[in-house]
């Protein structure tokens, strides 16, 4: 079932799937960097997959329980795109590069968009139950 962008798989517990949000990702991300790749610096082609591919991969994440495989499959897809940019398949180079230039993974950026999402909700329970 897909509800607000985001499929929701059928299992015991309620989970999402995240192939579309990684597609898609990766259709977004391959035509920045197929169109400014190698003319732009690295510093514009992350601050456009920040603000523009990003928000595609992570929406309407924050309101799921999300499995760790889960976490390190969102992960990984900025890991491969970081290992394509910089030219290189070591993965403590680009943690190295993440780091670099302040680029959080998925899963850390989604803890913050979770912990943001609980603080709204508590918020408006509380408004409604007053």
């Amino acid at each position: 079932m897909r509800y607000l962008g985001v499929y929701i798989v059928q299992s015991r517990n309620t989970k999402c799937s995240l192939d579309a949000c990684k597609s898609t990702f990766y259709r977004a991300a391959n035509s920045i960097f197929g169109k400014i790749g190698r003319i732009a610096s690295e510093k514009v082609v992350l601050h456009l997959i920040s603000t523009k591919c990003i928000p595609i991969l992570l929406y309407g994440l924050e309101s799921f329980s999300m499995y760790q495989y889960q976490l390190k499959s969102l992960d990984f897809v900025i890991n491969r795109f970081f290992m394509e940019l910089f030219k290189t398949s070591d993965i403590h180079v680009v943690a190295e590069c993440q780091e670099l230039f302040g680029f959080d993974l998925p899963s850390v950026q989604l803890a913050r968009r979770r912990k943001k999402f609980l603080e709204k909700f508590e918020h408006y329970r509380e408004l409604l139950l007053s």
